[in-house]
Order: C-alpha cells, then sequence, then structure tokens
C-alpha cells in the first residue's frame, strides 16, 4: 500500500486520465490527455486549473503572530498590512541557505496563513512554534491565465476582485473560499483554498466556465519561462537569497529575523555566482545537470532546463559567475554535444 498522500480531487484527476506521479510525499496529476504543451498555453492564453493541494497551510492567530512570524521570516511584514501577501524565506541559521520560499497571507489584524513547500511542511512548522497545521482539511487550487479571473466571475464576483497579492475570505454558497492573487506561472490569476468537501463542486465549477485543467508538468515549464526558482533546484542547500537574485524579499530594516547574522555575513563577502537565464539554440531540451561551458571551460551546471513552448527553443537556469554578463555566448553540454547558448535577462516570457 501507497504511503503518499492524495489530494482531495484525486477520484477528479483519475477520471479525467491524468497521469499521476509522486510529489513531495503526494500522489499527483503530471498530466492530462489534452498533454503539459496544451497545458502550458492554455495558461498563457487562456485560463489554467491546478490542484496545489499539497503546499502546506499553516494558520497563526492572537495576540503574537505577528512577531513570531516578523522575527522567524525574512521579508517585512511591515511592508504589507492585513489583506496582502508577501513573498518570503525561511533561513538556515547556519549559513542562511534557503530552506523554504514562502507565501504569507495576511487574511485579518491578528490572522495570518503561511503556505510552505509541501516537502518542507514539517520544518516551517518547527520553526514556527503555535502555528495549527490545515493541510488535511483544505484543498488549493491555482486558477491562473489572462482569462482567470472572467473565469472565476462567472462561479464567484467577488472572488475575482481579489487583486494581485491582495487576500481575502469570500463567501460561497455555505462555505468560504480563502482568496489570494497570488501564483507560480508568471500569468495573472488566484489561489484559492476551499475546505476538502467543497473542493469537487468548486472545480467542477470552474471548469465548466473554460478552464483547463493542468498538470505539475505545466506549472514547472510556466515557472521556467517566467525565471521562477524551485526550492530544490534554485532554492535549498548553500544558496542564500543573495545568490538566487532576491535580495528584493529581505527585511533588513527590522531587528531580527532567522540567519540574520550569516545572511549579513554573505553580503559582506560578495556574491561570487549570480542565478541567470541561459537561451540555448535547438529542439533538444537542456535538462538539470548538464554542464555549462564558457570558453569550452566548465563554469557551472544548469538547475533547470526545458523547451520553452512559446519561444520554441530551450531554455535553462544556472548559477554563473558574477564576471559572465548578459549576450555573452556559452554553450552547454548536451551528452557529449557543445549546445550554443546565451545568457539573457529573465524572465524568458512575459
Amino acid at each position: 500500500m501507497s504511503d503518499l498522500r492524495t489530494s482531495p480531487l484525486d477520484t477528479v484527476h483519475r477520471s479525467l486520465g491524468a497521469r499521476m506521479v509522486p510529489f513531495g510525499g503526494w500522489d499527483l496529476p503530471v498530466s492530462y490527455p489534452a498533454g503539459t504543451i496544451a497545458e502550458h498555453m492554455a495558461c498563457r492564453e487562456g485560463a489554467a486549473l491546478f490542484d496545489v493541494s499539497h503546499l502546506g497551510t499553516l494558520e497563526m492567530s492572537g495576540p503574537g503572530a505577528f512577531d513570531i512570524l516578523q522575527n522567524v521570516l525574512g521579508n517585512d511584514l511591515r511592508r504589507i498590512g492585513p489583506g496582502r501577501a508577501q513573498y518570503t524565506h525561511l533561513l538556515d541559521e547556519g549559513d542562511a541557505s534557503v530552506l523554504d520560499d514562502i507565501i504569507v497571507w495576511w487574511l485579518a489584524d491578528k490572522r495570518f496563513w503561511i503556505l510552505p513547500n509541501a516537502s518542507n511542511n514539517a520544518a516551517v512548522v518547527e520553526a514556527l512554534p503555535g502555528s495549527l497545521d490545515l493541510g488535511a482539511t483544505r484543498a488549493l487550487l491555482a486558477l491562473q491565465g489572462p482569462d482567470s479571473r472572467a473565469v472565476l466571475g462567472q462561479v464567484s464576483p467577488e472572488a475575482a476582485t481579489v487583486g494581485r497579492f491582495r487576500a481575502a475570505d469570500v463567501a460561497w454558497g455555505d462555505t468560504t473560499l480563502t482568496v489570494a492573487g497570488t501564483g507560480y506561472t508568471g500569468e495573472d490569476g488566484v489561489e484559492i483554498a476551499v475546505a476538502d468537501e467543497a473542493a469537487e463542486p468548486l472545480w467542477e465549477a470552474l471548469t465548466s466556465q473554460g478552464a483547463k485543467p493542468a498538470g505539475l508538468g505545466a506549472r514547472d515549464t510556466l515557472r521556467l519561462e517566467a525565471g521562477l526558482p524551485l526550492h530544490g533546484r534554485e532554492l535549498g542547500a548553500g544558496i542564500t537569497p543573495l545568490d538566487a537574485g532576491l535580495g528584493w524579499a529581505v527585511g533588513w530594516d527590522k531587528e531580527e529575523f532567522r540567519g540574520r547574522a550569516a545572511l549579513e555575513a554573505a553580503l559582506e563577502r560578495g556574491v561570487t555566482h549570480r542565478l541567470r537565464g541561459l537561451s540555448v539554440q535547438g529542439r533538444r531540451p537542456p535538462r538539470e545537470g548538464q554542464p555549462v561551458l564558457r570558453g569550452g571551460e566548465q563554469v557551472s551546471v544548469l538547475t533547470s532546463g526545458n523547451i520553452s513552448p512559446v519561444l520554441g527553443h530551450g531554455i535553462g537556469l544556472a548559477f554563473l559567475p558574477t564576471a559572465v554578463q548578459v549576450g555573452e555566448p556559452l554553450s552547454i553540454d548536451q551528452r557529449g554535444t557543445e549546445v550554443p547558448a546565451e545568457v539573457v535577462d529573465l524572465p524568458f516570457v512575459g
């Protein structure tokens, strides 16, 4: 018997013919019969619906919640306020590595939701004393794409008004939708938390209005085109927010956060490698781990790579020496063949 967790929408995915794969301890759809490219383009051109119930959902509330989050997480909550969402990090105290990248939804004056990555949920719970894990009682959907708000407006006009990086509770029939203008695709859209028992009706309502089911495969190619880091690839052990170009998400103006001393030391030493985008010639997909060459000498490896469905050629991410500049020609060693590549600004698309 499998130890993998399943989404409240597991039966729906299987009825749609989804191909299921293990991911972060969950059994999740990687694609549906239309295929990853069609799902990707549905998100870029219309509206795509993802089941992201594997993401953690922790709640912190009460008079001490703000101070705990402010003293532990890297970003500064004073930059936002109730009804807003913020991207932030949990850092390692020893070397300021990114243990997890997190979205915080500040839902009410003393009520916060914290959304960790699936595989890091336990570490974030441990770092936030008093947090309540809601992951077993709710589903989480991501409705993304230029038509996402039009689709959502047919199901819940109030939910469709929740703006980018805003967050709110919205009544929907006899249940509540917790909605935030966040996502991981580079497109406009929302993420919606709903009680387990209402997940299937919400999924059916959104797909009946034209949202196309999309799986993990499209979610990964979309985030890659958008130049967004993935924990375990562009974030993780030995990688600080400074290395990943995420210094904007560090709350330097507050007195304390976990890993601050180590991050200050890293800032003083200076960054030696920085996350960069690579445009790769040809239709052979570049892949994680392939060497990146400069003048025939290896200077890095790809952390992520694939064919861009929008651009029609390979793209990849790598931590390159800071001396390497945008526009510089490099190459990728693809199984012994040097394939030309060029350093480009991120995002690749959008």
